[in-house]
């Protein structure tokens, strides 16, 4: 995710003034809105469907981070072995 320095950093005093346009910004580009207090980044402002996107990200990557330590541990067995047990629990025929 890109961050316009010209356009994507805004002191907290143009949040106050101007907090409809910021949203329409936000909105339109996708891209984070940095607010700083005192010359120093304070918050992140982010749409709502591009932090969702992001959110399952971040679950995906923990879920692959916990399989690939599995792996690495060797905590598997083979899919036809897994299978058979799901269908066994399910009851599913096939």
């Amino acid at each position: 995710m890109s961050v316009s320095i010209t356009e994507d950093i805004k002191p907290v005093s143009d949040l106050k003034k101007r907090t409809r346009e910021i949203f329409e910004q936000i909105h339109r580009t996708g891209r984070p809105i940095i607010v700083t207090v005192n010359g120093k980044p304070d918050a992140v402002l982010l749409d709502v469907t591009v932090f969702e996107k992001k959110l399952k990200n971040i679950n995906l990557g923990a879920l692959l981070a916990e399989a690939e330590t599995d792996v690495q541990e060797g905590r598997t067995r083979p899919a036809r072995d897994f299978l058979k047990e799901l269908k066994g629990r399910a009851k599913i025929s096939g």
